[in-house]
């Protein structure tokens, strides 16, 4: 129980009024009940109080004002702080000034060039860092190289597996229907191999490691960065993109077309089960028909994608990790941009590449 001292009153005095008591949250009602007559005062107010927290401060400020001229006396160094920072929290924030749309494309586009510049600057230090491990590849960090691959190939082998089976079955079974409608039912080789080799398998990879990796990158660096862990490894004359890129550029660039060659046995699996059940295509006239009719030429081009995507996914996270600022709010902000930066390049740049290797001949 409160000390009477504690409670809150009005004490008169010859020259003024003395406010005693604590303002915190246990006693808000009664503060509440003493705000007319604390409005009434008039003369010197003094203020004795021993506590305040924000929900007392809140109720101060309501009750005397925001001005600090129209304070009592008597605040301690540490109340005036409490005062100010719920002060800050209660003024309304101004409102953004309007932009009209001549205004707004010269923004977005300082903010496009602003954005390509740090992407260069990203690249250029992962170069300069790159070249330094091929003079000196014995300082290559290894085990940082070894935990990427077992955390972002191995531990990955499960969902894009299974991803890319169920889609494999997909595309068998809404290919199938139409094919059995021709009586083309051993085409359905062709369908599923080509597609997937060529284009859903590199793409469903790309896309689960850019969602399930990229963010990692993203949110560990950030919060590295919040922490000042990358200016610890600066101080110590270390190059953090050494440390803290490579490894993950390394590591992604082994295990990606791996998880790639996986997605493509997986969706091959996925489609043969569907052609045997659904059109009567036996496993055996599957894998000799897919040997006979499909040229290895489409697995090489889908495996050409996996080093260019597991590059972009490295970048885009490790660079959004390193731009965080801003607290937990800027670790989220970062992460979440990681993702759909990295989802929407992979998809432009695999377009890219069906566009080159069919006006080549490919």
């Amino acid at each position: 129980m409160a000390s009477p001292a504690a409670q809150p009153r009005i004490i008169a005095e010859s020259d003024g009024s003395v406010v005693s008591g604590d303002w915190i949250t246990a006693h808000l009602k009664r503060w509440l009940q003493l705000q007319p007559d604390l409005q009434r005062l008039s003369g010197k107010i003094r203020l004795d109080c021993q506590q305040m927290d924000t929900n007392g401060a809140w109720v101060f400020l309501n009750i005397f004002g925001k001005k600090p001229t129209s304070w009592p006396q008597g605040l301690t160094d540490n109340q005036l702080q409490i005062l100010e920072l719920v002060r800050s929290k209660q003024e309304p924030t101004p409102p953004q000034p309007s932009l009209n749309w001549l205004a707004k494309l010269g923004f977005h586009t300082l903010r496009s060039f602003r954005h390509g510049r740090q992407l260069l600057d990203f690249l250029g230090r992962l170069t300069l860092a790159l070249l330094a491990m091929l003079r000196r590849p014995w300082q290559c960090k290894v085990k940082l190289l070894l935990d990427v691959i077992q955390r972002d190939g191995l531990q990955a082998v499960p969902i894009v597996a299974l991803m890319a089976f169920l889609l494999g079955a997909v595309i068998a079974w809404q290919g199938g229907l139409q094919l059995q409608t021709y009586g083309a039912n051993i085409f359905i080789v062709e369908l599923v191999a080509i597609t997937h080799l060529r284009e859903l398998g590199p793409l469903i990879a790309a896309i689960l490691v850019a969602g399930r990796s990229g963010s990692a990158y993203a949110a560990q660096i950030a919060t590295m960065n919040m922490n000042q862990e990358v200016l610890a490894l600066k101080s110590l004359g270390q190059d953090p993109y050494a440390w803290l890129v490579l490894p993950k550029l390394l590591g992604l660039l082994l295990a990606l077309p791996l998880l790639t060659v996986l997605a493509n046995l997986a969706g091959l699996g996925g489609g043969m089960l569907v052609a045997s059940v659904q059109l009567e295509v036996t496993p055996t006239a599957f894998w000799q028909r897919l040997g006979e009719e499909v040229n290895v030429a489409h697995f090489w081009i889908g495996l050409v994608k996996a080093p260019v995507f597991a590059l972009i996914i490295v970048t885009v996270g490790c660079m959004q990790g390193m731009l965080a600022e801003g607290g937990a709010e800027g670790v989220g902000h970062r992460t979440t941009r990681s993702v759909v930066q990295a989802v929407f390049l992979v998809i432009i740049v695999d377009a890219l590449f069906s566009i080159i290797f069919s006006n080549t001949g490919w």
